[in-house]
Parts: structure tokens; sequence; C-alpha cells
């Protein structure tokens, strides 16, 4: 599904990415682990389509990320579903507005979101949050809500940067939880964390990148 093949990519006399080359499964759990300033969130931006690289390639299904045209782009991330660590939230929407506008600025008819959007928040356990706004929310519950809102398309991958960096133990095992089960359910995960305790929660392949290095 995503192949990553001698990838380069600096910033200024910065560089982030050296020679980085690793290939992710359909299906898989993947873990990208590395301190803060790794490049993980460049190996993001790359896989997404926001940054191009220097030199090598991004593939996913085959095809390269950085060919795509500006609306090929914007259909293939409709089938990418990605979660940050800061949520990204809208303030001044509820839970349900959140996780509905995602599906809105699609044109999605009104009758697919009021039928679609209970489900996705019911399956993160906020469907009894729908009607609070995110400053009402614990960290957890923000977070359930970020992967709620990036799962409005039915993603076939779903990324997850850093999406316990913020939280307490139990609600770390919380997160972990939902994406162990939308795993189940045939998506392939790629998770991004610098906390070595991540990898005792879940059964999932682990590549580390270090001083942008995968070691």
């Amino acid at each position: 599904m995503i192949s990553f093949h001698n990838v380069t990519k600096s910033f200024g006399s910065h560089m982030i990415l050296n020679k980085v080359t690793f290939s992710i499964k359909a299906h898989e759990f993947v873990i990208l682990r590395g301190v803060s300033g790794a490049g993980k969130s460049t190996v993001i931006s790359l896989l997404i389509g926001d940054e191009k690289p220097d030199t090598g390639s991004v593939e996913v299904d085959g095809v390269l990320v950085s060919d795509m045209d500006p609306e090929t782009l914007q259909l293939f991330r409709r089938r990418v579903g990605v979660a940050f660590q800061d949520y990204k939230l809208l303030p001044r929407k509820t839970v349900y507005e959140n996780v509905a506008f995602a599906m809105e600025v699609c044109d999605e008819p009104d009758e697919v979101i009021r039928a679609r959007v209970p489900k996705i928040l019911e399956k993160v356990g906020l469907l009894q949050f729908q009607d609070k706004f995110p400053e009402h929310l614990s960290g957890g519950e923000r977070q359930r809500l970020a992967i709620a809102r990036s799962l409005v398309h039915s993603p076939r991958l779903l990324i997850a940067d850093e999406p316990t960096g913020n939280l307490d133990e139990m609600n770390t095992h919380g997160i972990i939880e939902i994406l162990k089960k939308l795993h189940h359910e045939g998506v392939t995960i790629l998770m991004t964390t610098h906390d070595p305790n991540i990898l005792k929660l879940v059964d999932a392949r682990v590549l580390t990148l270090e001083r942008g290095n995968i070691v």
C-alpha cells in the first residue's frame, strides 16, 4: 500500500530525512517511533502530499503522490484519514458539527450526513457528547473526536500522529483500543509515537526513525 524509496527531505540546510526506505502492506498496523524532531511529521506530510521529497519516491497503491495533480490529490486525501496530535478541531462547532463539517465540505448529501455522523460518534464513544463543544471535552475525548472526523470517508488508511502524546494512561489505553478495533475491521494503521510504552499495548510492526534514518 505505502512505499518510501530512498526519500530525502531537507528544509534549508537542515536534512530531516536521509534516503529513507520502508514499505507498509495493506491491513498492517505499523508504529513509526522516534523522538521529537526525528522526522515523523515530515513522513506524514510527504505521505499526504503536503510536501514533496527532494529525492526518492513516495507511492500509495503504486501511484506517486508527488505526481498527483491538485484534483487527484484532493480525492486521494479523502481516502486517507489523518488524526493530528493537536486535534485541529473547530472550537465554535459541536462534536456533531465537527464531524458533519468534514462531510459538508465534500458536498455529501444532508441525509447521508445525518445517517453517518451518529454511527461514527458511537464507534469512538462520543455519541452522548454530540452537543458539546470541544472546550468542554477532556484531552482523550478531543482525540476521539479527531479520530472520528478522520473516519468520515471510511478510509482504507488511517494515520494517527502522536494520538496519545498529550494523554494520561487511562485515555491512552482508550485511544489504542479504538485503533485496534479499526485495524480489526480492515483499516491500515500508521501511528507515530515517541513513547516506548505504547509498544507494549499493541501487536504492531515497529519502524524506528533516528536522525533522519530508519534504524
